[in-house]
């Protein structure tokens, strides 16, 4: 006899062992609480409930329930109903299985780079946005819904991105997405459908997305880079790529800014080639000692895909991204969407809607930037005071940093912190497989930390400099 049954909003499969049926029920409720699928405290369905459920006579299951109370499984009070008594027997499990933690010393601080500070995520706001979304939602909302995104996202963010990103955006043209890595290999699967065979990526940035242009069958060769970022002047010498991936506002990691004879130059190889310029768009909205660097889709919306998400003002979590297409790639873009992944979440996608539309979106990055530009403040001071002999970079703008090394350290300083219980990146890590190796250096994220880790963070990362 084998069966499922509910009740008090739990589900518990059941294997009943055994010849009879009150003694196979019994076994079976013994290897629940054994295994752990039934807890201590769990409140059990009535025996009619029960007895309904499995098919059986009702003092089956009370005669079953009876036995279990005597022999300390069970515990039944009036008004509290049979439940899973508190001193059961421990879950069972394989040690070969139980997952391991590495041993580590220190605090277990992270200052990696890629990630805001989770803890200022705005609960308030977001739940408020969310209530009135919600509640003014019309019910096709909650359907299977269209894979361009929802419409009342697309057109807040035509605005914002018009607005803060300097982006000639219109809702017909944006499509949602879970975020950049979602866009990046749906335009992926777009471009090596149109026979681009290459992709050229920045000779420093994120192997992940390296790799899923790899997996869509695309090469990526690397362009060089500089201290005026991605020389994209050498772009004709790479004669099979279709299109280049950049960070122009701020090169992940480096930092730095593309020079504006370099973005005219990226257009001009796109419009004469007819190809494409992907712009991701990570962090664009939090600059500090600069002026605003406008998108490089303003400069050519037929010639440049521009990319944005809420990962980084908001939260990875959320995984919603955008991407602003070119007219003509719109069409492939939501079919390739729609093959594999229809459409993303109707429900976050109305929440971040009306958060847009009330200004709390605008009011929590201009929060955000402060509360960032006073930790990067902090960091570049205690770099000065404790370790003078390090320089720090790509400071302008951002979420990250990076602290040029003597040469041959970056290695054993990752090593020194990882023994102090601190996770750093070395720029090493992001270096392109083809690219020479230029420097050593540390790219630290100072968005990652919340602010009561800040202070132990920082003072963790000075001890390890060298």
């Amino acid at each position: 006899m084998t069966d499922s049954w509910a009740a008090f909003g739990a589900d518990l499969h059941l294997e009943p062992v055994g010849q009879g049926l009150r003694s196979g029920l019994m076994e079976a409720l013994r290897e629940a609480v054994r295994s752990g699928r039934l807890a201590p405290g769990t409140r059990l369905p009535s025996s009619r409930v029960l007895a309904a459920d499995l098919g059986v006579a009702r003092n089956t299951v009370a005669d079953a329930y009876a036995e279990l109370v005597a022999e300390g499984w069970l515990t039944a009070r009036q008004g509290s109903g049979t439940r899973v008594a508190q001193r059961s027997a421990p879950r069972r499990t394989d040690p070969a299985a139980a997952p391991s933690r590495p041993a580590r010393s220190g605090a277990g601080y992270n200052l990696k780079p890629g990630s805001p500070d989770l803890s200022a995520f705005p609960r308030t706001a977001w739940l408020k946005a969310a209530r009135k979304a919600l509640t003014a939602a019309p019910d096709e909302a909650f359907g299977y819904g269209d894979p361009h995104g929802r419409v009342e996202l697309r057109t807040v963010l035509a605005e914002y991105l018009a607005r803060a990103r300097g982006v000639y955006a219109d809702p017909e043209r944006i499509v949602i997405c879970s975020g950049f890595a979602h866009g990046l290999t749906l335009l992926g699967r777009v471009l090596r459908r149109r026979g681009v065979r290459d992709v050229a990526v920045e000779s420093y940035g994120l192997d992940v997305h390296q790799n899923l242009l790899t997996d869509a069958g695309l090469r990526t060769p690397c362009l060089p880079l500089d201290e005026r970022g991605s020389r994209t002047g050498e772009l004709p010498a790479l004669r099979g790529a279709g299109a280049v991936l950049l960070t122009p506002a701020h090169q992940f990691p480096t930092g730095v800014p593309l020079h504006p004879d370099r973005r005219a130059a990226a257009v001009d190889w796109a419009r004469s080639t007819g190809g494409l310029i992907l712009e991701d768009d990570y962090d664009g909205e939090f600059r500090y000692d600069r002026q605003p660097v406008g998108a490089l889709q303003g400069l050519d919306p037929e010639r440049v895909v521009h990319l944005g998400t809420a990962s980084k003002s908001l939260a990875p979590g959320l995984r919603l991204g955008w991407m602003v297409l070119p007219r003509s790639l719109v069409g492939e873009v939501v079919a390739a969407k729609g093959v594999s992944d229809w459409t993303s979440g109707s429900p976050d996608q109305l929440t971040l809607a009306e958060f847009i539309a009330s200004g709390a979106y605008d009011r929590h990055v201009r929060s955000m930037r402060l509360r960032y530009r006073r930790r990067r403040d902090q960091l570049v001071a205690a770099l000065a005071e404790r370790a003078p002999g390090i320089e720090v970079s790509g400071i302008a703008a951002g979420l990250h940093a990076v602290l040029e090394l003597p040469a041959g350290a970056e290695r054993s300083v990752i090593q020194a912190a990882a023994f102090q219980g601190l996770a750093l990146d070395g720029l090493a890590r992001y270096r392109h497989p083809d690219a020479p190796a230029a420097r050593d250096a540390l790219v630290i994220g100072y968005g990652s930390p919340s602010e009561s880790a800040w202070a132990g963070a920082l003072d963790a990362l000075c001890r390890v400099l060298p």
